[in-house]
């Protein structure tokens, strides 16, 4: 019985590395959508958000699936109840990233130095998603409280950003809608590290039963 039920837990990461890879493409796809002034790239996004969501549903069953016909242990219980959890945060990176690609089209295919920013926010977002899944399958602690850290870099690009991109509407007011529009851009791909953090968090609740990282309010 303990064999069979370490097997499904095996699949229940599996599952969630593959929800994992669908986020780090969507977060890519709206960068390069951003950076590439790409509308075609943009819309690619919609279609991985619903698989994204389909992903949620399949686990949430699987999880639900092993709470019920199995008796797991406390440790167990805790990965299990982590699981549930993070695929809540990693259906809400999808929803963010959709939530770009929409705000693009009115960028209008211009471009800032911001933009280059916003590809290494991105970029830095991209590796916490690998990393908090990753860690929640290898039960890895040290690599959990690594994302943790790395959040500090993702909200000082954010700073840096609404810091230039105020500056830009003081000095040309009439690029203010333009500059908002990518404030905004730049403020998903946060909340993004947020959620990313959350996964985190909750890979150490998995392990440890503590959980010191807060849902990112929505």
């Amino acid at each position: 019985m303990r064999v069979r039920f370490d097997e499904q837990l095996d699949t229940l990461g599996q599952e969630l590395i593959k929800m994992g890879a669908l986020c780090e493409e969507v977060i890519s796809l709206a960068a390069s959508a951003l950076i590439q002034r790409d509308d075609a790239l943009a819309a690619e996004i919609a279609p991985l958000d619903r698989e994204i969501d389909e992903k949620e549903r399949q686990i949430e069953s699987m999880c639900l699936r092993l709470l019920l016909q199995q008796q797991p242990v406390a440790r167990d219980l805790r990965q299990i109840s982590a699981a549930l959890q993070m695929v809540t945060d990693m259906e809400r990176i999808g929803d963010q990233a959709e939530d770009i690609a929409e705000i693009l089209p009115f960028l209008n295919g211009r471009t800032l130095p911001e933009h280059i920013q916003i590809r290494e926010m991105a970029r830095a977002t991209i590796q916490m998603v690998t990393d908090s899944v990753d860690a929640y399958v290898k039960q890895n602690t040290v690599l959990a409280e690594a994302v943790l850290a790395a959040d500090d870099t993702v909200d000082d690009y954010f700073t840096e950003i609404k810091k230039s991109l105020i500056s830009l509407i003081a000095q040309n007011p009439t690029q203010g809608e333009y500059a908002l529009d990518l404030l905004m851009v730049a403020k998903y791909f946060e909340r993004i590290g947020d959620h990313a953090t959350n996964i985190a968090g909750w890979v150490l609740f998995s392990v440890t039963g503590e959980k010191g990282v807060q849902p990112p309010a929505d």
